[in-house]
């Protein structure tokens, strides 16, 4: 029998892809939905022609319910996994786990007591470049790491093709940042490869809204590598940039082109910008996700960094709020 799966909110601009690909894989099928919207779970719901649920209680008591994927509003992630971890629901949820490290650590220990498997869509985590860069890394080709700049930006609130509700501060837990910026926060993170002591953060309200539409927040380390995390959402032509840059040499992905550059002391042939070769994307995070389920496995190093990915987030919003380098590891003491 395959995984039937309760889709669990549409709130998230990424609810339809997420419904997609668990209509294109094999062992699974979307079965339920219940949103907090009930016109919006019913119209969802008649399109996928599955029954909608008054209540999440309800879908969660389904018998034709194995596991639930996650959009609902980010400051409701605590009581829907908690939720769901009680009744016994394997949970695929978008990116945040919660807004601040104390619901994480509450979801957490819910997740771990029910043993179910839990995984968080963070995808740039899977893709050829970071795989590239993260071999390019392991192979000491740039030396001591230096400084990381990863930039994630679009129009969308100039061009007004995100949902209204995404300036939300209640739902959302902020803006561009805790929105876009999560991908370059957690790739910052891998690249720098040791932890971060401190996060500095600074955000800009160019349309108005309730919420950053520009941010960047700075990541220290006890080295004394810096990472630069950017996102905006006022940008109309701003590529996907990463660049990390050592004692050594230098790599660069997406200065605008999806091309992989790497400049190395340590190796003749790239003693010029040479263009690396991108090995083939690894499985998705939802692909990752079933395999965990069918096979008793545990998402691991996928939890490790979207636990961390929400410290970091707390501490950028910490820190543009009070005007102060925050340290992540002094959160919640």
């Amino acid at each position: 029998m395959g995984i039937r799966i309760g889709k669990v909110s549409l709130w998230h601009v990424h609810a339809w892809d997420y419904i997609g690909q668990a209509q294109a894989h094999p062992d699974t099928e979307i079965t339920a939905v219940w949103d907090e919207i009930p016109e919006r779970g019913r119209e969802a719901a008649e399109r996928l022609g599955v029954p909608y649920h008054d209540t999440l209680d309800e879908l969660l008591a389904s018998d034709e319910v194995d596991a639930v994927i996650v959009d609902a509003p980010t400051n409701r992630h605590k009581e829907v996994m908690i939720a769901a971890a009680r009744a016994g629901k394997h949970i695929f949820t978008e990116k945040v786990i919660a807004p601040t490290e104390a619901e994480v650590d509450e979801i957490i220990a819910e997740v771990q007591q029910a043993g179910i498997k839990l995984t968080v869509s963070l995808p740039r985590l899977n893709d050829g470049y970071t795989l590239a860069i993260q071999d390019i890394l392991e192979r000491g080709l740039l030396g001591q790491v230096t400084y990381v700049r990863a930039r994630l930006s679009h129009d969308g609130a100039l061009a007004n093709w995100l949902p209204e509700h995404f300036y939300n501060a209640e739902q959302c837990g902020g803006g561009a940042l805790i929105d876009l910026g999560c991908h370059p926060m957690y790739l910052s993170a891998l690249f720098l490869g040791e932890p971060i002591t401190g996060v500095s953060a600074n955000f800009g309200y160019i349309t108005g809204k309730e919420v950053e539409d520009n941010a960047l927040a700075t990541l220290f380390t006890a080295s004394g590598a810096i990472a630069s995390v950017e996102a905006g959402f006022i940008n109309a032509y701003s590529p996907f940039t990463v660049e990390v840059h050592g004692t050594e040499g230098t790599v660069l992905y997406g200065t605008p082109d999806s091309k992989l550059l790497l400049r190395s002391k340590k190796d003749e042939a790239a003693a010029e910008w040479i263009e690396q070769s991108l090995p083939a994307n690894r499985e998705s995070a939802f692909e990752q996700w079933v395999r965990h389920i069918q096979e008793d496995t545990l998402a691991s190093e996928n939890i490790a960094s979207a636990i961390q990915l929400t410290r970091l987030m707390e501490a950028a919003n910490r820190s543009a709020k009070t005007g102060t380098v925050v340290s992540p590891q002094e959160l919640n003491r």
